[in-house]
């Protein structure tokens, strides 16, 4: 079965510069690991969601932002694991400092189970230090 992911691409423009909103995510996989791990906000859906429907929504969980607007498509992307993004990007702009990722439960190798939140840090990239992070992660 492939598994679907939907997620929002936030920019703007300051000082001339076109920036991108991304996020780090959490959880001790991703602890310590800085370059290449940024991405945009995004998450699983199923059939019973529509995809636009699940970015907006994972966008509101993984960052505490509400994100409305003029969306405009930007396609899928088939990765690696054959799991399939759908992406849309919107103008906008948000306080960082107020992040408020939600968490979820994630078993540990020992057994025990811990709260992680799936994203831990938000930044706005210049378009060309987050294309420079994506090269660089390979």
């Amino acid at each position: 079965m492939t598994v679907h992911s939907a997620g929002i691409l936030v920019y703007r423009y300051k000082n001339n510069d076109l920036q991108v909103l991304l996020v780090h995510p959490g959880g001790p996989f991703w602890s310590g690991k800085d370059l290449g791990a940024w991405s945009i906000p995004k998450g699983i859906f199923d059939d019973s969601e529509q995809p636009l429907d699940a970015a907006k929504r994972e966008f509101l969980e993984e960052t505490g932002f509400v994100v409305e607007g003029e969306f405009m498509e930007l396609g899928e992307l088939r990765q690696p694991s054959k799991k399939i993004i759908h992406a849309w990007s919107i103008e906008g702009n948000f306080d960082l400092s107020q992040l408020k990722s939600n968490t979820f439960k994630m078993a540990e190798i020992e057994g025990s189970c811990h709260q992680v939140q799936p994203v831990v840090k938000t930044r706005f990239f210049t378009l060309f230090m987050s294309l420079i992070d994506k090269k660089y992660k390979s």
